[in-house]
């Protein structure tokens, strides 16, 4: 019988994850990839807030409105890319993290970076989904 699940795992005899991600996730033959450009934090207004906590706020705000324009939810996001010009504030991202996965973490990758496309953008955030 072929799984036609996404599924999640840490394989045994491997480190514990650092952070709210997963080691390995799979992607069941034939599914539908979606790859997002990065999420930034631009709010309803179309202005960029100064703050890192704002912008990470509305680059999750917007996260939602992309999975939800091609009615995904977290449960079929497989990878996640995050690009930060300054510090994150951990505990601020992963309330917002949590509030979208729940206890179910995609694969994550996490970069600091000079600079993202324009100037006062300090995180960018790139959505991996698959529809089984």
């Amino acid at each position: 019988m072929e799984n036609s699940k996404i599924t999640r795992k840490n394989p045994e005899g491997m480190y514990s994850p650092v952070g709210n991600y997963t080691h390995i996730t799979k992607i069941p033959r034939n599914s539908e990839l979606y790859v997002t450009s990065g999420q930034i934090g631009v709010d309803e207004n179309e202005n960029l807030p100064d703050s890192m906590n704002e912008q990470i706020k509305y680059t999750f705000k917007n996260i939602q409105s992309v999975l939800h324009s091609e009615e995904l939810t977290s449960e079929h996001i497989i990878k996640v890319n995050i690009w930060a010009t300054e510090k994150i504030d951990w505990d601020y991202l992963y309330e917002k993290w949590e509030q979208l996965f729940g206890s179910d973490y995609p694969a994550m990758t996490i970069g600091y970076i000079s600079e993202l496309g324009l100037p006062e953008i300090k995180i960018e955030i790139e959505i991996w989904a698959a529809k089984a």
